[in-house]
């Protein structure tokens, strides 16, 4: 094709005097120097694109092919259409129609607007096909500088690496627990440095098994997606590999669920020896059972006649490569193992009261860490700041020292795999006398949090540890105050009827009922010690 014409007069009368002839419909696919890409053959209702692997989108907002293409009935430009060409991010896309009657061939042209609320179709009227004026040279290249300054115009916020969409699909619960866990996921994707430009909800009757939800709501959310300039789609239910990979067919986008999120962000964080042994640990049993090859018929070379061949596939390779990794990485966290092991039976033997701090994540623990023992453990507003264990002296008003450590913070819908590797981690509690249950007073969801952390305590076997329910933040209790005043007194009957102490973990004056009350948990006077 000539670059300057998107299709010649006579390519348009040929394809449909062919598409009449045969019925069916017919499209060509051309790259912007003319070039024909593909060649499809339909059916007379309509035509199936091919993945289009040697034309990849990329990072542009076109992907440098126009779709032309024959309507048999003579109908407009569909639906169906507009999808594949918002989906696709093709750079145009024309029906061509011919009225027998009149013998004249007519075409209708189809393109995506650069709109300031987000890109949209921009749809031509049918007409005569010697009428239709574009040029080829100069139109797909204003069009696509259009598109990235409305993308562009989008900044992205703060310092954030990569841009998503959020989707939460349940037949769980009630709709607020479902909205309460994608805040959450926003939280998650706020620590990862990613901004979340929009969210979906969706409670269907049944999950669907290839997409989660819905095939036609599926594409709906990946055209938002591509119109938003986003990169990726964060689901905050965990996906199968079979449900990985029909979204991944679908958009070009990447597709990541809660769990591998959170992997991410443990990964990033991780400083200790440890706390990098069991992300890596936890990434890779996570990862073994999502890798996929050519089908389970190409998995195993049979032996024998006729099976003979090169030997074990690029999947096998690269699966044993994972086994051996993961037995090594649970070899050396026995290893780290021991010696933490040897260091709780020096604390032990010293006969000093150890105390654990618990809770959910962003509570706090680091926080009050710091400020009982004056130390500058890392602290930030972000979900899992901290991952490893961090233990200190603190010295009591009486001139009593207690152990204090502080551990990595839980959360609801933790990967299995996380929770196993960390398991290791959180040996330490097993030695504490006291747990410090942490709580954010200031989450309306706070008793949601002291459920889910206990839950997780009982699966580590620790719910008959004795517990002391901190709630932190009562500096913002104030506003709370002031703004739901009901909110206010739920929080304030709740940690009197559990006997919890309300302190503002940055303000040490607030921490002296903790004090006292931690005095009296292990020495009744000056010299008698609790014996629990």
């Amino acid at each position: 094709m000539p670059p300057a014409e998107f299709c010649t007069q006579e390519l348009a009368a040929r394809l449909v005097e062919l598409s009449n002839e045969i019925r069916r419909q017919i499209g060509i696919l051309i790259n912007r120097s003319g070039t024909v890409e593909y060649v499809i053959v339909g059916d007379e209702k309509g035509l199936v694109i091919p993945e289009l692997r040697d034309c990849p989108l990329g990072k542009r907002p076109l992907r440098g092919l126009r779709l032309i293409h024959t309507h048999l009935r003579n109908e407009q430009i569909s639906e169906d259409d507009l999808t594949d060409l918002a989906l696709l991010r093709l750079d145009l896309l024309a029906a061509l129609l011919f009225n027998p009657g009149k013998s004249q061939l007519f075409g209708q042209l189809a393109w995506l607007s650069p709109d300031t609320s987000g890109p949209s179709t921009i749809t031509n009227p049918i007409t005569p096909f010697e009428r239709v004026e574009l040029d080829g040279i100069h139109f797909f290249d204003e069009l696509e500088a259009d598109l990235e300054k409305s993308t562009r115009s989008k900044k992205t916020a703060g310092n954030a690496l990569e841009r998503a969409i959020l989707i939460s699909v349940t037949i769980e619960g009630t709709r607020q627990e479902a909205e309460d866990s994608i805040i959450e996921l926003r939280e998650l994707a706020r620590t990862a440095r990613i901004e979340a430009l929009d969210e979906f909800i969706q409670r269907p009757r049944s999950l669907n098994p290839r997409f989660v939800m819905g095939e036609g709501k599926m594409r709906d959310v990946v055209i938002r997606a591509l119109q938003h300039g986003a990169t990726m789609l964060i689901f905050d239910q965990e996906l199968t590999p079979a449900q990985i990979r029909s979204i991944s067919a679908m958009t070009e986008l990447k597709v990541i669920d809660r769990s591998q999120l959170i992997l991410d962000i443990f990964a990033r964080r991780a400083q200790s020896l440890d706390g990098k042994v069991q992300v890596e640990l936890a990434q890779l049993k996570y990862l073994l059972p999502r890798l996929t090859g050519r089908g389970v018929q190409m998995s195993r070379l049979m032996g024998g006649i006729g099976g003979r061949g090169p030997g074990e596939t690029k999947l096998e390779t690269d699966r044993r490569r994972i086994r051996d990794r993961i037995a090594s990485l649970e070899k050396e966290l026995k290893e780290l193992s021991r010696g933490r092991d040897q260091r709780r039976r020096r604390r032990v033997k010293a006969d000093v009261p150890i105390i654990s701090i618990v809770g959910y994540t962003n509570a706090g623990k680091s926080t009050l860490l710091n400020t009982l023992t004056k130390s500058k453990v890392f602290t930030e507003d972000l979900l899992f700041a901290t991952l490893d264990t961090s233990t200190r002296r603190l010295r009591l008003p009486r001139e009593r020292e207690v152990i204090i450590t502080d551990t990595v913070g839980f959360i609801r819908s933790l990967p299995e795999s996380l929770m196993g590797a960390f398991k290791a981690t959180l040996e330490e509690l097993r030695d504490a006398d006291l747990l410090l249950h942490v709580v954010d007073a200031s989450n309306p969801r706070f008793e949601a949090h002291i459920t889910q952390v206990n839950r997780i305590l009982e699966e580590l076997e620790l719910g008959d540890k004795q517990q002391l329910l901190v709630f932190n933040k009562s500096d913002l209790l104030k506003d709370l105050k002031k703004n739901d005043t009901i909110a206010f007194l739920k929080v304030r009957q709740f940690a009197r009827t559990r006997g919890g102490i309300m302190v503002a973990a940055n303000d040490r004056t607030s921490l002296t009922p903790l004090l006292d009350e931690l005095q009296s948990r292990f020495w009744l006077d000056e010299t008698d010690p609790l014996i629990d």
